[in-house]
């Protein structure tokens, strides 16, 4: 029984970091639309999963939403790699 409880509390606390640790992920990336051809780079917040292949797939979907076109993820990275990249995606931080 001492196991089973410990074991339940140990679970119970990993599932309540999961939503803190998603909401902590951010992917950079390079997006494109055509006639006329407008490219821009971009920061995004990330939900879905904290790794290169699921940022692609949902950075993806929720360009496409909006006509954009994703070229490539440059990186996944913590809150640590905000402030070093706003400049650089101007207002396309944070923007989708």
């Amino acid at each position: 029984m001492k196991h089973f409880t410990l074991s339940l509390v140990l679970m119970l606390s990993l599932l309540a970091a999961l939503p803190a640790s998603a909401a902590e992920c951010f992917a950079d990336y390079k997006a494109k639309r055509d006639n006329p051809l407008k490219l821009h780079y971009g920061v995004m917040q990330l939900h879905q999963g904290c790794d290169r292949q699921s940022a692609s797939a949902e950075v993806s979907a929720r360009l496409r939403q909006n006509g954009w076109t994703l070229l490539n993820v440059v990186s996944v990275f913590g809150p640590d790699g905000l402030e070093g990249r706003k400049a650089n995606a101007g207002r396309f931080f944070l923007k989708f």
